[in-house]
C-alpha cells in the first residue's frame, strides 16, 4: 500500500487495514514499514545475562518534535519465536502509530526487549537471570537512555503468549512498578499437564523451568502465585484468549479470571473466538493498546 493510498482511509479504517497487514506479515514475511515515528535498536550488557540483550525502542512522533518532554512507556514482551524486532518486522508498529494519529491512544514510548525462551524468569539453572535483568538493569537503563517519566503511573507492560505470561507475572510480582498490564493469549497453566511425548508442550516451555521441566519450579513461578497474595490496588488489568487456543491457555486464562474475581480485583477479561495465532493478536491488539493508554492516563 502506498502512502498516497493510506491517506484515503479514516483512522479507524486504517487500523483495520494495518491489522490485516500484520496477519499477512506474520504469516508470509515482512512488509515495508511506513511509520512517522522513529525506531532505535541496540543491545544491553548485564551481569545477569550470559550475553548482551537486544532491544528496540519505538519512539512516537512527538519524541523528536518535543525534545524536552518526558514520555510514559509501554514494555512489550514477545512470545516464543519472536524477538525484540517483532513490532517493527510484523507491522504492528504501524498499528500503534495509526491509533496515536487517530487519537485513540496517547503518545508513549514502546520498549521491546529480546527474551529468547526465558519466559522472563530467572532460570532454574541460574545461568539466565532474566527477571533480575529486566527489573534491575533494563528498566533503569531505558529510563536513563530515553526520556521516560520513570514513575509507576507512567509505566505499562504487555505481552503475547510467553510474553503475556511475563507481563502478568511482572505486574503481579512488582505492582509498585506498573500502572497497567495487558496480555494476549497468555501462556497460563497453573498445573502442568502430564502428557507423555507431547512435543508441542516441550517445545513451548523450553529449558527455563529445567530440563526435564521441574513441576514444582513451574508452580512457584506462575503469575497465579503472585495474583493470590499481591496488593494489586490501582493496577489496571486486561487479558484475553481464544476459545480454541491450541495450547489450552483459554482454560488457564479462565482460572486467572476466577482468582481475580474471588479477590474482588477489578480486571477486564475476554474469551474471543480464535486460536493461538497471529490472526487472534491482530484482531485484538488495538484493544489492549487502548486499554494501556487509558491505564497510563493518556486517553479516556
Amino acid at each position: 500500500m502506498s502512502t498516497h493510498k493510506a491517506i484515503l482511509f479514516s483512522g479507524e479504517a486504517r487500523v483495520a487495514v494495518r491489522c490485516k497487514l500484520l496477519v499477512m506479515v506474520l504469516m508470509f514475511g515482512a512488509l515495508p514499514a511506513f511509520a512517522a515515528g522513529r525506531v532505535e535498536c541496540s543491545s544491553l550488557k548485564s551481569r545477569y545475562m550470559p550475553s548482551a540483550v537486544g532491544y528496540c525502542a519505538l519512539l512516537p512522533p512527538g519524541y523528536d518534535a518535543q525534545p524536552t518532554k518526558k514520555f510514559p512507556v509501554l514494555y512489550f514482551l514477545h512470545g516464543l519465536g519472536g524477538d525484540h524486532t517483532f513490532l517493527v518486522s510484523s507491522g504492528a508498529w504501524n498499528i500503534i502509530e495509526d491509533l496515536q494519529e487517530s487519537k485513540k491512544i496517547g503518545e508513549f514510548v514502546v520498549i521491546a526487549p529480546q527474551a529468547n525462551t526465558t519466559f522472563y524468569i530467572n532460570s532454574k539453572s541460574g545461568r539466565v537471570q532474566y527477571e533480575d535483568f529486566f527489573v534491575r538493569d533494563l528498566v533503569p537503563q531505558m529510563e536513563k537512555r530515553f526520556r521516560l517519566l520513570g514513575v509507576r503511573s507512567a509505566r505499562a507492560i504487555t505481552g503475547i503468549s510467553m510474553g503475556g505470561y511475563g507481563a502478568l507475572r511482572f505486574a503481579f510480582k512488582y505492582p509498585q512498578m506498573f500502572a497497567s498490564v495487558s496480555a494476549h493469549m497468555p501462556a497460563l497453566m497453573e498445573q502442568l499437564p502430564h502428557v507423555s511425548g507431547d512435543l508441542a508442550l516441550t517445545m513451548f516451555i523450553g529449558s527455563a523451568f529445567g530440563r526435564p521441566v521441574d513441576e514444582a519450579f513451574w508452580k512457584a513461578n506462575t503469575p497465579f502465585v503472585f495474583a493470590r497474595t499481591a496488593n494489586l490496588r490501582g493496577l489496571k488489568i486486561y487479558f484475553d484468549c481464544g476459545d480454541h487456543d491450541d495450547y489450552g491457555f483459554d482454560a488457564g486464562s479462565g482460572d486467572l479470571d476466577k482468582l481475580l474475581t474471588a479477590r474482588h480485583i477489578p480486571h477486564t477479561f475476554h474469551i474471543y473466538p480464535g486460536r493461538h495465532d497471529a490472526v487472534f493478536v491482530a484482531q485484538h491488539l488495538a484493544e489492549s493498546l487502548e486499554f494501556d493508554s487509558r491505564g497510563l492516563g493518556l486517553s479516556k
